[in-house]
């Protein structure tokens, strides 16, 4: 799948969380807030479509856009990018910058206390 803009995301934000949406329901849910006008959600919509990341169908006499891609895949191709741009894949090189670079909350630093003693038992 092609990569998705930051300004694409948030019409699949809204796509994800509400389910199949007509084009005026996302302009309402994800165009307004932003300022943006119909004519740039219905051009940020068709490149989703040609994207293949969201599908449109007729459903009772409204074309509605379902995602084609799961929020999860999502997720997981970019941060997978991330990793691969900033830190060369490594795991331990992108906890070490955000430890270094802002202040952690001791619940932050419990919770990575955690997980990887979870991965350490094989969790």
């Amino acid at each position: 799948m092609a990569r998705i803009s930051a300004a694409e995301s948030q019409v699949m934000e809204a796509v994800w969380g509400k389910g199949p949406l007509a084009a005026d329901e996302i302009v309402a849910e994800v165009g307004e807030p932003q300022g943006w006008g119909e004519a740039t959600v219905k051009t940020l919509i068709n490149r989703l479509l040609k994207k293949k990341a969201l599908v449109s169908e007729r459903s009772e006499g409204r074309t509605r856009y379902r995602a084609l891609v799961s929020r999860a895949d999502y997720v997981q191709g970019e941060s997978q990018g991330l990793l691969d741009r900033l830190f060369g894949g490594e795991l331990a090189p992108l906890v070490a910058h955000y430890a270094k670079h802002r202040n952690l909350s001791a619940g932050e630093v419990a919770r990575l206390k955690r997980l990887i003693e979870g991965l350490d038992n094989g969790e």
